[in-house]
């Protein structure tokens, strides 16, 4: 009497086992790689933003601290030349005194009277100058200011669009999703999502499908041709 052999069956249903087991982690590794590849592509393109951002801020801090010194230093030395006119104005022997703001009285002092006439007028015209100078240090700050944010937002253009020809949306995206779902909720029993999994290989592999398809008619197929790829035959 023979006996029955039951190691074939077996064989078969345990290969079929590892295959799916297999193709599990696969779709784990490929899943995890297309997200992890997602956001450092988002973490990159933050960075360079940040960066930029930091680098104008910068600029325009160094320039806001020079015009301000420019300033104070050409308030002091304004105050200064008042301050030196003042002391010659208490220093004058004639009788009555004189002020800024009245002319001398040169019948008194014809020699101190005229010195001072000529140092006020030497104020008024620094007092000009200087006014003129700060009117231009602000012209140019406006200008710098202008000129860097301009850059600034070309830069920020030009890294958005940059990233955006390497844009990577995700195949399948909704079986994906319910993939990840279902190994989340069966971390135990991962074989109860083959099937999904199987759904998106297929999935997955009529996207290349059709990729295929795309590179070949953009090289100059013509139109009414028929292109055969496993499993799927087009004419156009």
């Amino acid at each position: 009497m023979k006996e029955t052999s039951t190691s074939g069956p077996k064989s078969q249903r345990y290969s079929g086992t590892y295959g799916a087991s297999v193709s599990d982690e696969e779709l784990k590794r490929r899943v995890a790689e297309e997200l992890a590849l997602e956001q450092a592509k988002k973490e990159s393109e933050n960075q360079k933003r940040l960066k930029q951002g930091k680098e104008l801020d910068g600029e325009k801090t160094l320039t806001n601290e020079q015009l301000t010194r420019a300033i104070l230093r050409e308030r002091i030395s304004n105050e200064e030349e008042r301050a030196k006119a003042k002391h010659l104005v208490s220093d004058l022997p004639c009788r009555g005194g004189l002020s800024l703001s009245s002319p001398a009285p040169a019948f008194l002092c014809p020699p101190l009277a005229k010195q001072l006439e000529e140092k006020d007028r030497v104020i008024k015209k620094q007092d000009a100058f200087y006014k003129e100078q700060l009117a231009r240090l602000e012209e140019r700050s406006s200008e710098f200011y202008k000129v860097t944010t301009e850059q600034y937002q070309k830069a920020a253009e030009e890294v958005e669009a940059k990233f955006k020809r390497y844009e990577c949306h995700p195949v399948c995206a909704d079986l994906q999703a319910q993939i990840l779902q279902c190994y989340r909720q069966n971390t135990q029993q991962t074989l109860s999502c083959s099937a999904l999994a199987s759904q998106y290989m297929r999935c997955v592999n009529q996207a290349k499908q059709l990729e295929r398809l795309s590179q070949i008619k953009s090289q100059g197929v013509r139109i009414n041709d028929t292109v055969a790829l496993p499993g799927l035959t087009l004419t156009w």
